[in-house]
């Protein structure tokens, strides 16, 4: 089996300012300076932030993603955004499918596999959001779900970069709690797949991103087959966020 290093990913959703970002920055590079690490560091800031922050992290170990993207290039797409624009703006990375964009927003598998193809034809890295929710998982079709967002959106994906990141939807603010034991069997099942799927299924990257926390950072990520976190509310406090990367 591939060993690979594990990726701790902040993603901002619709919080901080360019002052905050810019403060939480700051203090990331300042315990960096001080502390080597070798997990990778990801932050998912608003569009806005994109441009400032890629200069504020030129030449550190934070590398950044945008947290959505258009299926276009170009045209008359108002409120849309490109990924040669993001590129331009310094993310390396696109989060693409989260459950937020699939559940507020109505995004389906198939704009998704359009999104996915977009970015990396760009060559930037895809982060692919699966997973379902409460409903789904008490009926016992949680891995029929996760399997057909793979299938439907992945059809046709031509890279060998990707990454996709776990989400138990069920337990982000409905008083569930997902385990780290909830989390190694999907992970094993996410896995299954994409060795099917993908002759480099091994290499992809799967991270985990239900409600994860300094409190149970480490025991997640000491689970088979999880090889990261996708961090949200935790990741809008940089003591809070150090911590779950392990400085």
């Amino acid at each position: 089996m591939t060993t690979l290093s594990q990726i701790i990913a902040g993603n901002w959703k619709m919080n901080l300012t360019l002052s905050q970002g810019l403060d939480f920055v700051d203090v990331l590079l300042a315990a960096l300076s001080e502390k080597k690490i070798s997990r990778k560091l990801l932050l998912a800031p608003n569009f806005t932030l994109l441009a400032p922050l890629a200069v504020a992290c030129r030449d550190s170990v934070i590398e950044l993603a945008a947290q959505n993207c258009s299926d276009h290039e170009s045209g008359a797409f108002t409120g849309e955004t490109s990924v040669s624009m993001l590129k331009d703006a310094g993310a390396a990375y696109v989060i693409v499918g989260h459950s937020e964009r699939r559940h507020i927003f109505g995004e389906s598998n198939a704009l998704l596999a359009a999104k996915l193809g977009a970015v990396v034809g760009a060559g930037l890295r895809p982060i692919f959001c699966v997973g379902e929710t409460l409903e789904q998982r008490q009926q016992g079709v949680a891995d029929e779900v996760v399997t057909r967002q793979l299938t439907e959106s992945l059809a046709d994906f031509s890279g060998s970069r990707l990454i996709v990141a776990y989400e138990p939807v069920w337990a982000i603010g409905t008083g569930e709690t997902a385990t780290p034991e909830d989390a190694r069997l999907m992970h094993a099942e996410i896995r299954r797949f994409l060795r099917t799927r993908f002759t480099w299924g091994d290499e992809v990257p799967i991270l985990y991103g239900g409600s994860a926390k300094p409190g149970n950072a480490a025991e997640l990520l000491a689970q088979p087959e999880v090889n990261g976190l996708l961090v949200g509310g935790a990741a809008l406090n940089p003591e809070s966020f150090l911590e779950i990367a392990g400085v």
